[in-house]
């Protein structure tokens, strides 16, 4: 399907931030990358930004559309590539989705380029993200939801907010317990206390009541991986829709997980010596 021709502001913007002097792709890997993506280097600038650009724009204009234009970002921003520059990586791809976000379009984690809503005005994202802030804070959310109120974040919608968010919490109770698993499969071994003493604990499980809440935790837990981190994760943004109500409901449960936690007793380490 034929993608509508960018504006020409967007592929300067883009080879911009691909051909940075500093941090951006070397000359070399310009001329491979383009190469592979039968894209003609009509060598018009010794700088790399413009070498780009002007690749670009010749490119888009003799086929009318933006396919190959894309086709190069997703070719040079394969995720593969940076296995040991992650960060660069993300920070490059935050950049182009500023760019991008404009036509309509977003550069997804796994390197694919997919459709969102047009943002009309830079302005936008940064309202969303004050607003959503805003509401968190009269709700007195945990400070460790309240970071993924970001602006990159909050281009097209909601979703990355509420995606990261969920992430969060696996990764604190990782980092309580040590443990390397995800999922249910992370709940089941830091909270399972049949016969044994569970990573962390809300309380001293001694009652059938504590033993309840337990068990009960453990469950919200894995619904809202289940509900919310996972279906984000496999489902295109443009068919999983949440707006701002569901993310102020989905990120004030995700703030009650995070003081549970926080006050969660690490059982196994006391009970080895190790705390």
């Amino acid at each position: 399907m034929p993608i509508p021709k960018l504006n020409l502001g967007s592929i300067e913007s883009l080879s911009k931030i691909l051909g940075d002097t500093s941090e951006g792709i070397t000359g070399s890997e310009i001329t491979t990358f383009l190469d592979a993506c039968d894209i003609d280097d009509p060598c018009l600038s010794s700088t790399k930004w413009r070498r780009l650009y002007d690749s670009l724009r010749m490119k888009q204009e003799a086929d009318r559309c933006a396919n190959n234009v894309i086709g190069f970002v997703q070719h040079v921003m394969l995720p593969a590539r940076y296995f040991d520059n992650h960060a660069w990586f993300e920070v490059t791809r935050q950049k182009l989705n500023k760019v991008l976000c404009f036509e309509g379009l977003e550069l997804e984690e796994d390197g694919v380029v997919r459709e969102v809503s047009k943002v009309s005005t830079l302005s936008e994202a940064a309202e969303r993200a004050t607003k959503l802030k805003n509401n968190l804070l009269v709700r007195k959310v945990h400070s460790d939801v309240l970071m993924f109120c970001k602006e990159e974040l909050l281009v097209d919608n909601y979703f990355h907010a509420v995606f990261e968010a969920t992430k969060s919490i696996a990764d604190k109770i990782r980092k309580k317990t040590g443990l390397t698993l995800d999922g249910a499969a992370l709940v089941d071994e830091a909270f399972s206390f049949k016969g044994k003493v569970p990573h962390l604990a809300l309380s001293s499980l001694e009652t059938e009541s504590q033993q309840s809440e337990q068990k009960g935790f453990c469950n919200l837990l894995k619904g809202v991986f289940g509900t919310f981190r996972n279906t984000t994760a496999h489902m295109p943004k443009i068919i999983w829709k949440i707006d701002e109500q569901d993310a102020l409901d989905i990120l004030s449960t995700v703030s009650l997980i995070h003081r549970r936690l926080d006050g969660a007793i690490e059982a196994k380490k006391m009970y080895m010596g190790k705390s």
